[in-house]
């Protein structure tokens, strides 16, 4: 009875949890987020959802510009209708004017910094000689009934001072006139020259002067465009007149309103025929743009559009381009997909960039809000990179001049287009402040961006999302890191920090931590509480938990407010069974060790070198322990186990006759972020099994953790993260037994007889090798 006893007792205890010890930092980790995010209130709630007295702003535009193409310049003048919708009364408003990012003394110029190592590229060149007067030249400010209104102009930024405040509840309308040279495309908006005959490509954004947001997080958001932290805007109505040469096509960020008077009658009955396509039909050829680059124009054309309930507006024009388009069904709705692209963007543009537009439409609606507006627009503009504005996008990705390419720029193009398109839902729809977080646009948008991808085509190569491809990033020095929750504008390393750690972040929880169901129900109520309003972080970390029923404040505090990566190892693995008190089990095991440890080297050679021992030559020297079985069990070790099994009650008798393994896992957190642990348990049999334990089970001990787990068969090898869900830093500990290194490879050098492929790409390789061969078939 009393071995009974200590058996099970010491099975309970070790079954025990550890003790938590004052020296580990788990308790700060896993504690809430309440003294770190604003206070709930009236407008925005502890649910995360706009609160019975959320308010925002409005702004419509009515404007008429002209694209000057001799000059390279906008003339524009606009009647702005302000909404006031605050609780405050305004004694002035604030309008952002993002083209002073390019006078000589902006802030974004005066503050950059850079060096000159081997050389300097043609563009930095020309940004710091180019004489050209850039910026806005502000040439009226006036009412609505013509009187001059005063303003002061404050780098990128206008307050015009009204001269009675503007109560709550009230509007205002005034006008703007203003001009401004076209500088060339810098990744947001500008120009862009191809080849050698001066005709440009017109991308035209952030181009009229914009109400700047005034909302109940920060009031006045009027912090200088310095050009790395993007925008932040009201949601308006917009009526648009672009003026431009007649040889010219325009287009733009909403609908069309006098097609008949822009279009030719050929080019109205591909539209029509494009309203019923399961293809992009062009509306202006190939060979109809080839022609209108060598035309002169005859005169102007003005196209004018209308959007509704957006929160900016861009065009893009060309007489280069070539322009397809088609319907197709979004969530029940019918919705234009097209691309602008001139010839250089063939073949790949054509094949591609609308039928990617019409893809990001159904796979982010699904995800997120049903997409609301009429057209959604592609534009090709230079070889890499986008950007986004409502309903049209202008996106890099440019094959070779023969029209091959590799498969990096294809998947490039398909990417950036699924990217930029998918703007429209972040954050032109879910409007976040993207002057303040740019992870909260960006970082969104490259998730769905992700899962976008994989719905186009199986095992495309995802540049961001999957963990591993975070790894190298999270393995840099916390000095060369910030936190995602940093401001845009103090953002290092910005393509990695706003755009791949997020989207990571947001991929393990739906993989990981709360899985697809959870989290796509959660991420879709976020989009839907927050379309076409102002969303800040808190409204995104409350709602997705809310909407869940998961705590993650630890995840958010770890991923988005800190510089922590990730790096679990398994440090020990100790193995126990259960003493069954059974005398022959014992003693077989008894015999089995003995009989190890007797085979000493020692012992091995003497078989050979001892040819007959001394009681082998004299048998009677032998007694009764020369042949007594000291592993044998005796009457009284069976007397002994049979009352020990008579005291067990059945479920003891259970515990005892399965033979169960039990493992102690000693599971260490070497890089300080806390995530779950996820280890492969490979039995001797062949089989596996794969245990998850959520990151919780560091909240007593963030340092280590050691887990209990009984199995029914003996495992040969244990693997931590087998599936690179948690994008660990360091994967050679992750297994134990510990797995050998693979050696670094090195080539045989050999130089005679080594062949160089010139710098061509697949295509280019295929096409002369099948061009040689067709060449070798007609010689035979």
């Amino acid at each position: 009875m009393l071995k009974k006893l200590l058996t099970l007792v010491a099975l309970t205890i070790l079954l025990l949890p550890a003790k938590a010890q004052t020296s580990f930092n788990a308790n700060n980790r896993f504690e809430q987020l309440e003294s770190t995010l604003p206070t709930p209130n009236s407008y925005r709630t502890a649910s995360g959802s706009p609160g019975k007295d959320y308010w925002q702003q409005r702004a419509d535009y009515d404007i008429k510009v002209e694209l000057d193409d001799i000059n390279r310049k906008i003339i524009g003048s606009e009647t702005i209708t302000y909404y006031n919708n605050s609780p405050d009364d305004l004694p002035y408003l604030w309008i952002q004017l993002d083209q002073n990012l390019f006078e000589k003394n902006s802030p974004g110029k005066t503050t950059k910094t850079g060096e000159i190592k081997n050389g300097i590229s043609a563009g930095a060149f020309q940004e710091l000689t180019d004489p050209k007067d850039y910026g806005y030249k502000i040439t009226a400010v006036k009412d609505a009934k013509g009187n001059p209104l005063r303003h002061t102009i404050n780098q990128t930024m206008m307050r015009i001072d009204l001269p009675t405040p503007l109560k709550s509840g009230a509007s205002v309308s005034f006008g703007i006139d203003w001009n401004y040279l076209i500088t060339a495309y810098y990744g947001r908006s500008g120009l862009e020259i191809l080849g050698k005959d001066n005709i440009a490509n017109y991308f035209i954004a952030h181009w009229f002067p914009r109400l700047a947001v005034y909302n109940d997080v920060y009031g006045w958001q009027h912090k200088q465009f310095m050009g790395q932290g993007e925008f932040t805007l009201n949601f308006g109505n917009y009526k648009v007149a672009i003026t431009a040469p007649n040889d010219i096509v325009v287009g733009a960020g909403g609908e069309l309103l006098n097609p008949n008077q822009v279009m030719t009658a050929t080019q109205l009955k591909r539209w029509e025929q494009a309203k019923t396509a399961t293809r992009p039909v062009e509306i202006v050829t190939q060979d109809e743009a080839i022609k209108a680059e060598k035309s002169v124009p005859t005169g102007k054309k003005t196209w004018v559009f209308k959007a509704d309930n957006v929160r900016d507006f861009a065009f893009t024009a060309s007489r280069k381009f070539i322009w397809d388009a088609m319907q197709v069904e979004v969530e029940g709705k019918k919705v234009w997909a097209m691309s602008y692209y001139s010839k250089e963007g063939n073949p790949l543009w054509g094949k591609y960039s609308t039928m990617v537009v019409a893809h990001t439409l159904r796979s982010y609606s699904k995800r997120t809000v049903a997409y609301p507006y009429p057209v959604a627009i592609s534009c090709h503009a230079t070889a890499g990179g986008g950007m986004e504005y409502p309903m049209i996008s202008f996106n890099g990705g440019r094959p070779e001049a023969d029209g091959t390419y590799t498969e990096n720029v294809k998947n490039g193009m398909i990417g950036v287009i699924i990217h930029e398109v998918g703007h429209n839902f972040f954050p032109m729809i879910i409007n976040s402040d993207e002057r303040q977080w740019s992870w909260m646009d960006e970082g969104l948008n490259t998730f769905c961006q992700y899962l976008a991808e994989q719905e186009w085509d199986r095992n495309f190569p995802a540049r961001r999302g999957e963990p591993q491809t975070i790894v190298p990033y999270m393995r840099l020095d916390s000095k060369n890191q910030v936190p995602i929750m940093a401001n845009s504008e103090n953002i290092m390393d910005f393509g990695n920090n706003a755009y791949a750690k997020p989207a990571t972040a947001l991929n393990i929880l739906r993989e990981t931590v709360m899985g697809r169901e959870l989290f796509d129900y959660a991420f879709k109520e976020y989009a839907r509480r927050w379309a076409f309003k102002q969303p800040y972080p808190a409204d995104f970390f409350r709602t997705l938990e809310d909407a869940s029923g998961v705590d993650l404040d630890w995840f958010w505090r770890g991923w988005f407010y800190g510089t922590e990566p990730v790096n679990q190892s398994i440090e020990t693995v100790e193995w126990f069974g259960i003493d069954t008190q059974d005398p022959a089990i014992k003693k077989a095991g008894d015999k089995a060790v003995a009989e190890a440890k007797a085979k000493t080297m020692s012992a091995i050679r003497n078989k050979t070198d001892i040819k007959r021992t001394v009681v082998e030559e004299n048998p009677d020297l032998t007694d009764f322990y020369n042949t007594y079985d000291r592993f044998a069990p005796t009457e009284a070790d069976k007397k002994k186990y049979q009352d020990y099994m008579a005291s067990l009650n059945d479920d003891e008798k259970k515990l005892v006759s399965e033979g169960k393994n039990f493992y102690v896992v000693n599971f260490k957190n070497k890089g300080g972020l806390p995530m779950p642990v996820i280890v492969r348990l490979n039995y001797e049999d062949g089989t596996e099994e794969v245990l998850r334990f959520p990151a919780e089970v560091w909240r007593l001990n963030d340092v280590t953790a050691k887990k209990i787990i009984p199995t029914s068969k003996k495992v040969v090898k244990w693997t931590l993260d087998p599936f690179y869900e948690i994008a660990d830093i360091d994967t050679e500990d992750n297994a134990f037994p510990r797995e050998p290194a693979q050696p670094t490879k090195v080539q045989l050098f050999k130089m005679q007889g080594r062949t160089y492929s010139g710098g061509q790409n697949p295509m280019q390789e295929a096409q002369n090798a099948k061009k040689a061969g067709a060449v070798t078939g007609s010689k035979n």
